[in-house]
């Protein structure tokens, strides 16, 4: 059986995931936080683009204290780690 693509998604759905688990914060919480339902959450952890909907992301992004940044470049999407 081929092993499925891996989403170009999949680095913005495994930033959101740890920083998530870092604040301690369950999929239901995120979700109730940022007007958003809980299938949205695991849609955006889990890479499905079907469901995305940008301002939705954007919600997220601001409850987890996360941005999205665009900037010139020939990556599709580049996340980048947290400075200390």
């Amino acid at each position: 059986m081929a092993r499925p693509e891996i989403s170009w998604l999949q680095p913005l759905a495994e930033a959101v995931r740890t920083q998530r688990t870092k604040l301690r914060l369950t999929q239901q919480q995120v979700s109730v936080l940022a007007g958003c339902g809980p299938v949205f959450i695991y849609d955006v952890e889990s890479g499905r683009k079907a469901t995305l909907r940008l301002d939705k992301l954007l919600d997220v992004l601001h409850v987890l204290g996360l941005q999205l940044t665009l900037e010139p470049g020939q990556q599709r999407l580049r996340v980048s780690e947290p400075t200390s």
